[in-house]
């Protein structure tokens, strides 16, 4: 092989080897399940089936158009009669008490609210891919650090049993750093068995197997500098808020639409029509005739009323829902800033004890080395360590966890705002590809 092929074979294995290891941000996870997510996607097909409301409502301003068709035969005093008759017949509606126009409206109102619930739902999954990243990465040094401990308690039991067996140590010494390992051993266990469920949940929620993950950071720079700023921008941004805001919408549209039941319908009907004849007295011919009807109700049993009432409750209780989301938003984002802040402090606080904890257990191993401290208290020391270590691995994931929380809780967690790399998702796309549809029964992408 010459020189030139031993290098390009170098160069593969070496790019190949660097493909393989290469960590897996945080971003590209969320893009994964932006773009994969079935419960995301899920969503997105209900929105697309709320756009066909509009269609639908729009109907009522377009002529309905039927074909009839008929035959028959009768015997008279002894004549025999056959008759057929074919035709066509048009609706065309003029006025309907505005339920129309408002039931367009309504759809309208109801097509803004499924968007909003979308993006309620766009926002919960990307957060739910910032909880399950992060317990993978954090599961994985928890491991880690088991897996470190073990190591260094083995190390432990093995100095003891030496000390023992030329008569510096004792048996007591032995029996406590054998336990603290198997403790330890046990820890390993719990801590693989945490990695494996939080690995199950990133597969389900990104949609595949989470390999050599990077740490993630905390996305300060893209929320509120202040609690009530954070409040004043979700209560216009929300989209929780804001799907309460239109469901309310549409609602008082749906009192219009029972209301117009109580105001005259007019509509304009023409049928052309050919039929034939054979036998006594046959005749054939054509006939066409345009007929206007004019409907006024007068008294529907007191139904239309009742349903008016029940539709007024009903608007009562969507604009109460108004006031529920807001408190719930509110809520969760009071609970999302306490926690960001708290997670800050425990992270200050845990850098603080693994940096004294080390140099403490240095100290520690040296003192015992000289007889001033005990096996006991290097274990003590190394098990503080290895818990101030954890308590860090925590509060780091939950810094990153409760950023993202908040950012959600102002409504500002989306595909733009974190600049994934993965195309948006344009539901505006769909509404204008069926809204005016008058015939069809394939979907815009070919179903």
């Amino acid at each position: 092989m010459s020189n030139r092929m031993l290098l390009v074979s170098a160069a593969l294995v070496a790019l190949l080897s660097a493909t393989s290891v290469r960590a897996e941000t945080l971003a590209e996870a969320l893009a994964a399940a932006y773009a994969n997510n079935p419960t995301l996607n899920a969503a997105r097909a209900e929105t697309r089936a709320v756009d066909e409301e509009v269609p639908q409502a729009l109907s009522g301003y377009r002529p309905s158009v039927n074909a009839f068709a008929n035959a028959g035969a009768s015997n008279t005093r002894g004549f025999e009669q056959r008759s057929a008759a074919a035709g066509i017949t048009i609706t065309q509606p003029i006025f309907s008490g505005f339920r129309t126009v408002n039931g367009t409206k309504a759809a309208e109102a109801s097509v803004k609210a499924s968007r909003e619930a979308l993006r309620n739902t766009e926002q919960n999954t990307l957060l739910d891919g910032v909880e399950a990243y992060m317990n993978v990465v954090r599961d994985a040094a928890i491991l880690r650090l088991s897996e470190e401990n073990v190591r260094f308690l083995e190390e432990q039991v093995r100095a003891s049993r030496d000390r023992f067996s030329v008569g510096e140590g004792t048996r007591t010494d032995v029996a406590q750093s054998e336990a603290r390992l198997a403790s330890a051993s046990a820890d390993v266990s719990a801590a693989r068995a945490n990695l494996e469920s939080s690995r199950g949940i990133y597969i389900q929620v990104i949609g595949r197997t989470p390999r050599n993950l990077k740490s993630a950071k905390a996305v300060d720079k893209l929320i509120p500098r202040s609690l009530d700023a954070a409040v004043a921008a979700s209560r216009s941004d929300h989209p929780a808020i804001l799907a309460a805001v239109y469901n309310a919408d549409a609602q008082a549209f749906n009192v219009k639409i029972v209301e117009g039941e109580l105001l005259p319908t007019v509509s304009l009907e023409a049928t052309a029509q050919r039929s034939w004849e054979d036998g006594y007295q046959a005749a054939t011919g054509n006939s066409a005739q345009v007929v206007g009807r004019v409907s006024i109700p007068i008294y529907e049993g007191g139904q239309v009323y009742s349903r008016v009432r029940q539709e007024k409750e009903r608007l009562g209780q969507r604009k109460i829902e108004i006031d529920s989301a807001r408190d719930q938003v509110q809520s969760a984002l009071i609970s999302a800033w306490s926690g960001l802040e708290s997670a800050r402090s425990q992270v200050v606080a845990a850098r603080s004890q693994v940096e004294a904890g080390r140099l403490a257990l240095e100290g520690v191993v040296e003192e015992q080395r000289v007889g001033q401290r005990t096996t006991l208290d290097v274990l003590n020391a190394q098990a503080e360590v290895i818990s101030a270590q954890i308590t860090l691995v925590q509060a780091e994931r939950d810094t990153v966890v409760a950023s993202y929380s908040v950012l959600a809780s102002v409504g500002k967690l989306n595909s733009q705002t974190l600049g994934l790399k993965v195309a948006s998702y344009q539901p505006e796309q769909h509404y204008k590809a069926v809204r005016d549809k008058w015939i069809g029964l394939r979907t815009p992408d070919g179903r």
